[in-house]
């Protein structure tokens, strides 16, 4: 059912305005000082300090990951990086796995993540052949929201207050995109 080789073998992926490239050693320096970025940790809830060797140990294993995959989403005209995605928490017998997103601040507002998230569920749903891909947003990260919906997930659910953030609670959106779905919508917009 599942295509192993689209998961092991890391895809460069081209859009109109960015591309999706294997996450690698090169990008740690800009990796490092994103996950030191306190709103970025405040939208993606990553409540762990890194150090630069963890995050270059983490970029130079990722093409080793045979059951995932991270990518570097970067400006094809500089090589900048922008920000990464990731398929992970494979579940073979569901046809099914999470996905995450996180842009640098320089890069978010611009409908970036917007074509990133579509250009991974493409590869998701016609070359690795999975049958949902989901993920969790806060409810405060509407823009995030937003730009899922733009890309096709549908909100599943709301689970209250499951976020502890900066001592307050905020409710967690669980949403999905079926390949189904997915590929019905792709076909209208065409």
């Amino acid at each position: 059912m599942i295509n192993d080789a689209a998961l092991a073998e890391k895809p460069t992926l081209h859009g109109p305005t960015i591309t999706l490239v294997p996450l690698a050693a090169h990008h740690t320096e800009p990796m490092w000082r994103f996950t030191a970025d306190e709103e970025t940790n405040r939208l993606t809830g990553t409540r762990q300090a890194f150090t630069q060797d963890q995050i270059r140990t983490w970029c130079a294993t990722r093409a080793e990951q045979p059951d995932r995959l991270d990518l570097a989403v970067e400006d094809p005209a500089t090589g900048r990086f922008l920000g990464e995605l990731a398929l992970n928490d494979l579940d073979r017998d569901n046809a099914s796995a999470s996905f995450r997103i996180a842009l640098t601040p320089g890069s978010t507002g611009r409908g970036i993540g917007t074509e990133a998230t579509r250009l991974l569920l493409r590869h998701a749903f016609e070359e690795v052949r999975l049958h949902r891909v989901h993920l969790e947003v806060w409810a405060f990260n509407e823009r995030a929201a937003r730009a899922y919906e733009k890309a096709g997930f549908i909100l599943e659910g709301r689970a209250r207050q499951a976020h502890h953030w900066a001592g307050e609670f905020h409710d967690v959106l669980h949403m999905a995109a079926l390949r189904d779905e997915w590929l019905a919508a792709r076909a209208q917009a065409y």
